[in-house]
């Protein structure tokens, strides 16, 4: 249980992408906001070329982490990354190549820190209610909950916590969508573009206010060139290169029709007070 008493800076997945995650902690620096208030929602590692260093670089940082599946797996030794790919899907085909590279770069001591993060942590506002944070889902860390996704699972999942709301990862686009009296908040994802035709990548802010909680998204500008080209130079495949310049991810395969329609569209997440 921490308390949501101050500005948080809330994302997800840095995805092994260093710039990205440089960029990401100069920035939260430039806004005055300490590393007892920045929330890493999980997937420190996954797509990008720089395991180690990003899991390292987040170690040091001195922010909350939450397990996702990526470091689930890791610290288990597994052969697979757990992220729900269907198997013998674009995604499933893609990961085993990632996976395999970050299995190889990250150490025994960051694999045990992996399998040390919490699965759920707890943000309680000033008036009582509370956020789950969660990686995927209430119960499954590697379910995809996407903005079309439809209210009564959402509400499912809300009340499977306990809690008022949730705050998760996993899925890499950012929204907020109230659930009745509750609230469901993807804070986005850095280490990959939000499918969305640009570059950017996404994190949230999440300030108390004295009519309640204000849930805002922001867009983070990075040196997006230079993550594909250390993806290149680590010969990995070329598709997830590609979307770091694109914005476009190499399969859809986990989209939902909704979703997939707004493929390229530049994202103009709204957010709201809560």
């Amino acid at each position: 249980m921490m308390e949501l008493d101050a500005p948080w800076l809330v994302f997800g997945g840095p995805y092994s992408n260093l710039h990205a995650t440089r960029a990401l902690l100069v920035e939260a620096a430039r806004r005055g906001i300490p590393p007892a208030r920045i929330l890493c929602t999980g997937d420190v590692v996954a797509y990008a070329a720089d395991a180690a260093a990003t899991t390292a670089l987040v170690m040091d940082s001195g922010i909350h982490v939450l397990m996702g599946n990526c470091e689930e797996q890791l610290a288990a030794g597994a052969e697979d990354c757990g992220c729900g790919f269907e198997e013998g899907t674009a995604c499933d085909l893609l990961a085993r190549g990632w996976y395999e590279h970050a299995r190889r770069e990250v150490t025994a001591a960051q694999r045990e820190w992996m399998g040390a993060l919490p699965r759920r942590l707890v943000l309680r506002l000033p008036d009582g209610r509370r956020l789950a944070v969660v990686h995927g889902g209430a119960v499954e860390i590697n379910r995809f909950l996407f903005p079309s996704t439809p209210e009564d699972v959402l509400a499912a999942e809300i009340a499977a916590t306990g809690c008022e709301g949730v705050l998760a990862g996993h899925s890499g686009i950012p929204f907020a969508r109230r659930v009745g009296a509750n609230v469901w908040i993807n804070a986005g994802a850095i280490g990959m573009p939000a499918h969305d035709g640009t570059p950017r990548v996404w994190f949230s802010l999440l300030t108390p206010r004295e009519d309640g909680l204000e849930v805002s998204f922001h867009a983070l500008d990075y040196d997006h060139a230079g993550a594909a080209a250390a993806m290149r130079r680590a010969r990995l495949a070329e598709g997830y290169a590609a979307a770091l310049e694109t914005g476009l991810w190499p399969s859809e395969d986990v989209l939902p029709p909704a979703d997939r329609a707004r493929r390229g569209l530049a994202l103009q997440p709204a957010g709201l007070v809560w």
